[in-house]
């Protein structure tokens, strides 16, 4: 074909593909769920993913009854949308050509930003949507800050395992700093690489990684904001359902979010975390009061007295139903009907995450390109089911040749409560 590969273009991008793959730093610490691409084509490019179930148990002794005492199981489950679609294209002349070095460092350009698109929804999805929040008074350098991190996943049942954190430069300098120097002594390791190479790894149970592109939040400007979460009916009587029946039918629900009326929105801005006066988190499995006041993030803004936030309020609160005591998040000690809303971003700072490997999950999805169209391509995939196909035309009229090098993929939260961010200097 007059656009096929070259044998050195082939293997530059067997180069490019190992090189994509190294980049993909998030990717590999986050769960792959790889889809059927004409049943995704069918349904719009979205799947419902399940959450975790969480039973209730009883007590039971031998001979006796738990008839009536069976319970109803509710299934929750939230859309992930293959709604990345990223490109690189560039083109080149005959006499740029001239120069196969050149064409070499275009395609390392191209493969670093998509890795950086794929890195970066990663990082969108937890530090956008993730609701446990920790602030911090003073600026990063301290072991106790990541520990905090560790707690509040402890206490609210969130597994031990599979953590991961990432810090910006800044704040992950701050922590290697302390490193370096609490514990600095002749053939410490973990001091020597903090202070040699400027390296944290493994701090309070999570693998810590370094972001040269950290979000930033904003800081918060509501003022005097309350909401009612006492008794049934109230904003802490959410139940939880796995689906609703509208015109056309049984639908899905997505239970992640919640519309709450409150007092004013007025200043208050997609992002903002918040605490609610005497709303507590409980364990997800044991149900226990923590102690620790709840954690919520705004999601959007719907109108001066109504926002959507995460996750949502379920309180069990009443005569609950099955659903609600499964999903129960907090415990509601105020009697007032105004509780009063606190922010914790007080300042502007950079947002550092941290998750559980199941509560981010991504979806590889696939090009189907046809080969036989005029049109060069080559397509791979990495370790974790990410494809890259790269495209070559050549244009005779202008003697130049049309690259892109394209990847389709999805990112979903599906567990705000099991991932949060981590925000010094408030």
């Amino acid at each position: 074909m007059a656009n096929s590969f070259s044998k050195e273009e082939r293997v530059a991008f067997e180069d490019l593909l190992e090189g994509f793959q190294d980049a993909l730093v998030l990717s590999r610490h986050v769960s792959v769920y790889n889809t059927d691409s004409t049943m995704m084509e069918r349904a719009n490019n979205t799947i419902w993913r399940p959450q975790p179930y969480i039973a209730q148990s009883i007590t039971s002794t031998p001979g006796s009854s738990i008839a009536g005492s069976y319970q109803s199981m509710t299934q929750l489950a939230v859309p992930a949308t293959l709604g990345f679609s990223k490109t690189v294209p560039w083109e080149m002349t005959t006499l740029e050509l001239r120069d196969a070095l050149q064409e070499n460092r275009l395609g390392d350009s191209a493969k670093q930003k998509l890795a950086s698109d794929i890195n970066i929804a990663i990082m969108n999805a937890a530090a956008g949507l993730g609701s446990l929040v920790v602030p911090i008074a003073a600026a990063a350098g301290d072991y106790d800050d990541v520990a905090l991190c560790d707690a509040i996943m402890n206490e609210q049942g969130v597994p031990d395992y599979d953590r991961f954190m990432g810090l910006s430069s800044r704040d992950y300098n701050g922590l290697a700093g302390n490193l370096s120097q609490a514990s600095r002594s002749f053939g410490n390791q973990k001091s020597e690489r903090a202070y040699e190479r400027n390296f944290v790894g493994m701090v309070a149970g999570f693998d810590t990684y370094k972001f040269d592109y950290a979000n930033r939040q904003t800081a918060a400007a509501g003022v005097g904001v309350t909401i009612d979460t006492n008794g049934v009916g109230s904003q802490a009587s959410f139940v939880p359902q796995a689906t609703s029946t509208s015109v056309g039918g049984q639908i899905n629900v997505d239970n992640r979010f919640q519309t709450v009326t409150v007092s004013t929105t007025a200043s208050v801005a997609p992002g903002d975390a918040f605490t609610i006066a005497e709303v507590y988190a409980v364990h997800h499995i044991t149900k226990q009061s923590t102690g620790q006041l709840k954690t919520f993030r705004v999601v959007s803004i719907d109108s001066p007295s109504t926002m959507t936030i995460t996750p949502p309020i379920i309180g069990a609160q009443g005569t609950p139903t099955d659903a609600e005591l499964q999903y129960k998040n907090v415990e509601v000690a105020i009697a007032a009907d105004a509780a009063a809303i606190v922010f914790l971003n007080v300042n502007a700072s950079q947002v550092n995450v941290f998750w559980q490997r199941d509560s981010l999950e991504m979806l590889p999805g696939r090009y189907a390109v046809p080969a036989d169209a005029g049109v060069a391509v080559m397509r791979a995939s990495t370790d974790q089911g990410i494809e890259l196909v790269m495209q070559k035309f050549y244009d005779i009229d202008s003697m130049t040749i049309k690259y892109r090098l394209d990847t389709l993929f999805g990112v979903v939260n599906k567990n705000p409560e099991m991932s949060g961010i981590l925000l010094f200097n408030q």
